[in-house]
C-alpha cells in the first residue's frame, strides 16, 4: 500500500480553479464527523452531498460510548447529550416474565450508558457544528458520479442541480461558490482536492468506480421497524422481547417515543402501522397506537466487506468500507471511529510526513473493528430469530444465568456498548 500523500505531491499546483485539501463525498452522520474532524485541523474541506437537503426518515439512534468520546472531542457532544435519551439499563423478557437485565453503569469511559437520538437530529447537529466551524463546507445538490486519480490528485466528476439536465440557476450559483470547473455541459463539473474520503453508503458510487472488491453475504433475517408513542412504563429502559415468534425490540427516545424492531419471516413490501402494531402486540402484550406512527421501515439485512480501504487516494469510510447488519446499531458508530482514525493520518499526510505505515495500521485495525461488529451482529440476529418454545425456555435459561453472574454481565454489557 503506498502513502496518501509523498513529497513530491505535495508542491503540486493546480492548473486552474481551487484544490481542496480533501474531498469527503456524502453528508451523512459519517461524513460530516469526518469533514468536523478534518475542519478542526484546519485543513480546507469540501462535503459535496447529492441530496437536497436531510432526510426526514430516522434510521440509526444508538451512539455508543467510544462514539461518543470522539463527538464530545469533535464539539458536539453536549448539545446531543441534550437531545437523547441515556439508556443505562437493558432488560430481556419472555411470556411476560423477565429473562435477563444489563446495566451499563460499570461501562469505562465518560459516558456509561447508550444515547438514543433520531439520526435526522444527529446529523441537523453535525452539520450546524460544521457550518458554524467553516461556513459553506456542506454543499448539497453534488451528485459525484466519478474520480479520476492522477497520483497528484484527484478530479470528481460531478453533475450539480436537482437531476441529469437541469442546469439550474441555484445549480450555477452552487458552481461558482464550490469553485467547480466546467467540464461535459452546463450542469456537469469537476471538483479538485488532494485526497478523497468516501461516505457514500454502502452502494458507494466511488468504491465500484475504482473497481474495489466487495465481499457480499445476504441473511434470512427481515425485520419491521416503527417509531410509536411511549404507552409503556419502561422509561429509558431498553427491551428486548424474547417470544417463540421471533424478537422485538424496544428503545426509548426523546419526545415520549419509544422505537420497535419486530423480527420477520421475510419483507414485508407494503408495511401499514396498525400492522406492525398488531404483530407487537400478539408477541409481547403491548400495542402501540397505530396513529402515533411517526416512522415505519422494512428492510432486509446484508453486509458488505471491501478487500481494501484505501486506493490510490481514496479512502472509504462508513458503510462504503463495511456495511452489516443494523441490529445491534454499531454500523454508524463504527464509521465515526474510522472517521476518527483517519483524520490524523490525512492531516500528516498533507503536511508532508510518511504515512505507509498508518495506514497500513489503521486498515489493519478498521476491518478488524468491523470483523467484530459482524460477529456481534451475527450473535445479536441469532438471539432473535424464531424458536421452538422448550428450545426458546432453555436457551433463555442460559442467557440468564450467564448475565447473573459479574464478570460475564461486564463482558456482555461491554459487548453490546462496542467497547
Amino acid at each position: 500500500m503506498s502513502e496518501l500523500l509523498s513529497p513530491r505531491h505535495r508542491a503540486g499546483v493546480p492548473r486552474s480553479g481551487k484544490l481542496y485539501d480533501v474531498a469527503v463525498v456524502g453528508a451523512g452522520p459519517v461524513g460530516l464527523l469526518m469533514a468536523l474532524l478534518l475542519a478542526r485541523r484546519g485543513l480546507d474541506v469540501a462535503v459535496l452531498e447529492q441530496r437536497t437537503a436531510r432526510g426526514s426518515h430516522s434510521r440509526a439512534i444508538g451512539i455508543h460510548p467510544p462514539a461518543l468520546a470522539v463527538l464530545d472531542d469533535a464539539g458536539v457532544g453536549p448539545a446531543l447529550l441534550a437531545a437523547g435519551v441515556r439508556i443505562r439499563r437493558g432488560t430481556a423478557r419472555s411470556r411476560g416474565r423477565e429473562v435477563a437485565s444489563l446495566s451499563f453503569d460499570a461501562v469505562p469511559g465518560r459516558h456509561p450508558y447508550v444515547l438514543a437520538v433520531p439520526q435526522v437530529i444527529t446529523e441537523q447537529l453535525l452539520e450546524e457544528q460544521l457550518e458554524a466551524l467553516r461556513p459553506g463546507t456542506l454543499r448539497r445538490g453534488v451528485h459525484v458520479h466519478g474520480a479520476d486519480d492522477d497520483g497528484a490528485t484527484v478530479t470528481l466528476s460531478c453533475h450539480v442541480g436537482e437531476g441529469p439536465g437541469s442546469g439550474t440557476a441555484a445549480g450555477l450559483r452552487l458552481e461558482a461558490d464550490l469553485d467547480l470547473e466546467p467540464s461535459a455541459g452546463p450542469d456537469v463539473s469537476t471538483v479538485r482536492a488532494r485526497l478523497v474520503v468516501a461516505a457514500d453508503g454502502a452502494y458507494s458510487v466511488l468504491r465500484r468506480q475504482r473497481g474495489v472488491p466487495v465481499r457480499t453475504r445476504t441473511y434470512p433475517d427481515a425485520y419491521l421497524m416503527g417509531d410509536f408513542a411511549d404507552t409503556t412504563s419502561d422509561g429509558s429502559t431498553a427491551v428486548l422481547y424474547l417470544e417463540a415468534g421471533g424478537i422485538v425490540e424496544s428503545f426509548p427516545l426523546p419526545g415520549g417515543t419509544r422505537r420497535w424492531v419486530a423480527r420477520m419471516p421475510g419483507v414485508v413490501s407494503h408495511p401499514t402501522a396498525a400492522g406492525l402494531a398488531s404483530l407487537i402486540g400478539r408477541r409481547t402484550g403491548i400495542r402501540p397506537e397505530p396513529d402515533s406512527c411517526s416512522m415505519l421501515s422494512a428492510f432486509p439485512v446484508s453486509s458488505r466487506m471491501p478487500r481494501r480501504l484505501i486506493s490510490g487516494r481514496l479512502a472509504l469510510i462508513g458503510d462504503a468500507a463495511h456495511q452489516i447488519s443494523p441490529i445491534g446499531g454499531q454500523g454508524m458508530n463504527l464509521g465515526w471511529l474510522d472517521a476518527a482514525a483517519l483524520a490524523p493520518i490525512v492531516a500528516a499526510a498533507l503536511r508532508g510526513e510518511p504515512t505507509a505505515a498508518a495506514l497500513r495500521q489503521f486498515e489493519a485495525d478498521r476491518r478488524r473493528a468491523a470483523a467484530t461488529a459482524t460477529w456481534q451482529a451475527h450473535l445479536n440476529m441469532a438471539l432473535g430469530r424464531p424458536l421452538p418454545p422448550a428450545v426458546l425456555a432453555a436457551r433463555n435459561h442460559v442467557f440468564g444465568a450467564l448475565t447473573n453472574i459479574p464478570g460475564a454481565h461486564d463482558a456482555v454489557a461491554n459487548r453490546f456498548t462496542m467497547h
